[in-house]
C-alpha cells in the first residue's frame, strides 16, 4: 500500500520510519521544511517531497495516488488539512490535535465513505482507547482520570522541560481553558489550575495540573467524572503562570516602538530554542490511567501505567515513540481492514471493539511501549 505522511517533524519522521520498516508500505513524506525532510534522507522505502501544505490545492495534489494518509501537521493546520484529505476520499489517521471539533467533519467522511481515526496518539489517544475498552468491561464506568507527561530525562534550569512535539501546541495547552466532567456536567477551569503532586515510580515526584485533554470524550463518553492532567517537574507551572499573568502569552497586539507585536509570538520565539530536544537527548513519557467501575458485581479500580524512554539505538524520542507508534498501529488497523466504519472515529470508539484494542496494544508492546495493568477492589 502507498501511504503519505503529511508532516516530517519529530513524530512524523518516526511514523514514516516505522511504516517503511519491513517493506509493508511505500511511504511518501511531505513537509515544507527541507531540514525536516533531510533527516529522512537515506531511509529505505521513504520518499521525501517538499511542499507547503497550506497552499491551495496542495493537499489534494500530494495525496493523489495514495491509499492511506497520515496527518502529522501542527495543530493550527490540522483541521483544514484533515478536511482536505477527506474531500479527496482518502482514509486517514490523524495526530495533529487541532482545537476544532473533529465531529464537524463526520458528515464529510461518511459522504466520502472513508474512516478517519483522529487524536490517535498517546494522550489523547491511548487514554481514550483504554476508556473505550473499559466502558465495555466495567458496567458502568464511574470515574476516569488520566495523568500524562512528556519530560526530559535530565532536568536543566531554568525550564526543566523540553517539547516532544510542536512547541506551539504546548503553549496552546497552557492557555486554552481546561474542561473536565464532574457529576456528569462539564466544568471549565483555567489551564494550569488544581495542581497536585504525584509520585511516579522510577521518576519521582511530578506536578499535575488541568489541561484541555478530554476532547472527544466530552461527546462520546457517559462517565460521571472524567479528568486529564498534564505532568511536569515541580515548579514548571509557576513559571508559566508568571508568563501568562504578565501578558507574555497574550494574543492581543501591543505597540513596541511603533511596531505591532503579539506577546505570544515573541515568547514563542524565545522559548522554542530552549525547549527543543537536542539530537539523541534522552526523554521519557510517564502516564497513569485510572478507571473505576463495576466488574462481576464488584467495584474495582483498573490502573494502566506506562513509563517509556527514548530509544538510544535509533535516537527516537519517547514522545515520538509513544505518539508515533500508536498512529502507525492505527494505520495498520485500517490497512488490514480491521476497522472500516466510515466517519470520524476517535480512539475510544476503536477501543470498544475488543480485537481492535488488542491489536493496537499488541503493536505498541511489540515496540517496547508497554502498559502495565493492575486491578484492585474498592470498598
Amino acid at each position: 500500500m502507498k501511504v503519505v505522511v503529511l508532516g516530517a517533524g519529530m513524530v512524523g519522521g518516526a511514523i514514516a520510519r516505522d511504516l517503511a520498516r519491513g517493506g509493508e508500505f511505500a511511504v511518501t513524506v511531505v513537509d515544507a521544511s527541507a531540514a525536516a525532510l533531510a533527516r529522512l534522507a537515506g531511509e529505505a522505502g521513504v520518499t521525501a517531497v517538499r511542499a507547503d501544505l497550506t497552499g491551495e490545492g496542495t493537499v489534494a495534489r500530494v495525496v493523489e495516488g495514495h491509499d492511506l494518509v497520515v496527518g502529522a501537521v501542527p495543530g493550527h493546520m490540522g483541521f483544514a488539512t484533515l478536511a482536505a484529505v477527506l474531500a479527496c476520499g482518502r482514509p486517514v489517521v490523524d495526530i495533529s490535535f487541532f482545537p476544532e471539533d473533529p465531529f464537524a467533519l463526520d458528515a464529510l467522511a461518511r459522504e466520502r465513505g472513508v474512516p478517519a481515526l483522529v487524536d490517535f496518539g498517546i494522550a489523547p489517544g491511548c487514554s481514550n482507547l483504554i476508556l473505550g475498552r473499559m466502558e465495555e468491561e466495567l458496567a458502568p464506568v464511574e470515574r476516569f482520570l488520566c495523568l500524562v507527561g512528556g519530560l526530559p530525562a535530565v532536568r536543566v534550569w531554568p525550564w526543566e522541560y523540553k517539547a516532544g512535539f510542536s512547541p506551539a501546541d504546548v503553549l496552546e495547552e497552557y492557555t486554552r481553558p481546561a474542561r473536565y466532567v464532574s457529576g456528569g456536567r462539564v466544568v471549565t477551569v483555567p489551564a494550569l489550575s488544581e495542581s497536585e503532586l504525584v509520585d511516579f515510580p522510577e521518576v519521582g515526584t511530578l506536578e499535575a495540573f488541568n489541561t484541555d485533554g478530554l476532547r472527544t470524550l466530552l461527546t462520546t463518553a457517559r462517565v460521571a467524572f472524567m479528568q486529564e492532567k498534564t505532568m511536569r517537574y515541580p515548579g514548571h507551572i509557576d513559571k508559566i503562570r508568571v508568563l501568562r499573568e504578565s501578558g507574555f502569552l497574550s494574543r492581543g497586539p501591543v505597540d513596541v516602538g511603533g511596531q505591532s507585536l503579539r506577546p505570544l509570538d515573541l515568547t514563542a520565539k524565545l522559548l522554542f530554542p530552549l525547549w527543543k530536544l537536542a539530537d539523541a537527548e534522552a526523554d521519557l513519557t510517564a502516564m497513569r490511567v485510572c478507571v473505576e467501575g463495576s466488574q462481576n458485581g464488584c467495584k474495582v479500580r483498573r490502573t494502566f501505567e506506562l513509563l517509556d524512554r527514548h530509544d538510544p539505538a535509533t535516537g527516537t524520542s519517547s514522545m515520538a515513540r509513544t505518539t508515533g507508534y500508536t498512529c502507525t498501529a492505527g494505520v495498520r488497523l485500517l490497512a488490514r481492514g480491521m476497522f472500516t466504519r466510515p466517519g470520524i472515529a476517535p480512539p475510544e470508539l476503536v477501543g470498544r471493539e475488543r480485537n481492535c484494542y488488542a491489536f493496537v496494544m499488541g503493536e505498541l508492546a511489540g515496540r517496547g511501549v508497554v502498559f502495565h495493568e493492575t486491578t484492585v477492589e474498592r470498598g
